[in-house]
């Protein structure tokens, strides 16, 4: 009959695995998907001839000449000449630095646009039939963010949008006389493609484009009532079709992290990394960001499942959850108004299911009349007692540190508010010293002389996960453009230290606790 008792954690340990390899499957899916995509851009393969090719108009090198006008209506005839490049070579690079008149319209608070047309040498673009445009915005409006101050007790803070100037202008061309097949015509060069009839012959025209992921929010220059002209930095890159694919695929990329609410400062930092580096670095990044959410949700499942299944609450430290439960939620606080929905999702997840687990460890259950906290048992006891010394022992080195801490920044560095000091100075406190927290649970466990009560599968996946954050800021202090916060950096180090000690104990009380295990289920059998 007892063959039956040990039937139901094989198969929560199957459906454990099941999920496993569901998530490993999505996984592997994901990459390959994402590996075929880098193959479609590097594997380009032109069309061998015949009637069924686009060729490019290149080909036949005509004598072109590139115009940069300005309007107010990107459609509208009113242009204004900026900028002429006679002769203009396809595969040459250029940089030529303009003045622009502002209008009354764009002073007003308006919006001006930049229209750069690729047309017939000493042919106006308006007559020519194979000319090639592209519109950006020279302008965009920026939400500058005013104080106001309605009373001494109160303070709201007020956005308007204003105006501001782009002084860059980034104009790419596929130089590449490329020859593609109409069956076999890529999605994402299609939508730029413009095809001309010569004779018998499909001919398509220049694909040209202007690159914004050059564009930096820190660039723009702001716009009011006296400003008569302003700078404009025009360049020019011809380049390949392999890389034209690329920049098209970033470009939408970052499209679609605004659309997930990406601000324009975060969308700034990846258009850094996206810039700076190089086709395999992305690559990797991509790699090791997937590898990163992957650990991160297994150790989510594995850390729900196994608090679930407690039935006790011995050699669990109450005050290194209830600390990590505060210090998500402080860092919930503190990206709430700095960061996406799309970061923020999977941080909000994670401080609800911490403070699930405070209701569990201190044994509080809701109910319909009220809470109801539930009696401890004699371990539980005893682990509460180990617990509390070792926060009383703690507590002479975290308090000096996080008072001295907040002074100095009071006293040396800017401030917005005093709820904003207060809000920066709990976050500082949780990164640096978050590590710290965790003392207790180790302190608990060296005198219990085991581990059994931790959850193992999830510290390895945080641990992995620490491990890839580490190889992050090697990788950031090698290339600048991938430069970390100092914040960052030290909570790139604060599960690590645990997770080392964890190990460290779990190799010496290891043994102990597998022959305790393996004498309670002798005593089981023979009852």
């Amino acid at each position: 009959m007892f063959p039956s008792c040990y039937s139901k954690p094989s198969a929560n340990g199957e459906k454990k695995s099941s999920w496993t390899k569901l998530l490993l499957g999505v996984f592997v899916v994901y990459m390959v998907h994402t590996a075929w995509l880098l193959y479609g851009f590097l594997n380009n393969k032109p069309c061998d001839g015949g009637e069924h090719c686009i060729t490019s108009y290149l080909t036949a090198r005509p004598r072109l000449q590139m115009s940069v006008f300005t309007c107010l209506v990107p459609d509208n005839s009113q242009l204004n000449l900026a900028l002429k490049i006679d002769p203009f070579d396809p595969q040459s690079s250029f940089e030529r630095q303009v003045d622009v008149n502002v209008p009354e319209e764009t002073r007003a608070n308006g919006s001006l646009y930049a229209v750069v047309y690729v047309h017939k040498y000493g042919v106006s673009p308006l007559d020519d039939s194979r000319e090639v445009h592209y519109s950006a915005k020279l302008t965009t409006y920026y939400h500058t963010p005013t104080l106001l101050q309605e009373n001494k007790r109160r303070r709201s803070r007020k956005q308007r949008p204003i105006s501001h100037w782009r002084p860059h202008l980034s104009i790419i061309m596929m130089s590449e006389s490329f020859s593609f097949n109409k069956a076999g015509l890529p999605s994402d060069v299609r939508r730029f493609m413009k095809v001309s009839k010569n004779e018998r012959q499909m001919v398509y025209l220049p694909l040209l484009l202007v690159n914004e992921l050059r564009f930096r929010v820190k660039d723009l220059m702001g716009i009011n009532s006296s400003t008569v002209r302003l700078p404009l930095s025009v360049s020019y890159e011809g380049i390949s079709l392999r890389r034209f694919r690329f920049l098209v695929q970033l470009q939408d990329m970052v499209y679609s992290l605004r659309q997930f609410g990406f601000t324009e400062e975060n969308i700034d930092e990846i258009k850094d990394t996206l810039v700076g580096s190089n086709l395999y670095l992305l690559v990797l990044t991509a790699l090791i960001t997937s590898l990163q959410l992957v650990c991160e949700c297994l150790a989510l499942k594995n850390d729900i499942s196994s608090w679930r299944q407690k039935s006790s609450m011995s050699g669990m430290s109450r005050k290194a959850v209830l600390w990590r439960s505060l210090s998500t939620l402080l860092i919930f606080m503190h990206l709430l108004e700095e960061t996406s929905l799309l970061v923020l999702i999977p941080i909000g997840l994670g401080a609800c299911v911490e403070v699930w687990k405070v209701f569990n460890v201190y044994k509080i259950k809701l109910q319909w009349r009220g809470l109801k906290v539930n009696k401890m048992d004699e371990e539980e006891r005893k682990t509460v007692e180990y617990d509390t010394q070792a926060s009383r022992y703690l507590s002479y080195l975290v308090y000096p540190l996080c008072i001295s801490g907040a002074i100095f920044s009071l006293a040396y560095l800017r401030q917005k508010c005093y709820f904003s000091w207060l809000l920066n100075t709990l976050v500082t406190g949780v990164y640096a010293l978050g590590f710290l927290t965790m003392a207790p649970q180790l302190f608990i466990n060296y005198k219990l002389k085991s581990v059994s009560h931790l959850p193992g599968a999830v510290l390895t996946y945080r641990g992995v996960n620490t491990l890839v954050s580490d190889l992050c800021y090697v990788a950031s202090l090698m290339n600048p453009s991938l430069s970390l916060t100092s914040s960052h950096q030290l909570c790139c180090f604060r599960d690590e230290v645990f997770f080392l000690l964890y190990l460290y104990q779990r190799r010496k009380y290891g043994s102990k606790f597998r022959r305790r295990d393996s004498g309670t289920h002798k005593k089981l059998k023979t009852q």
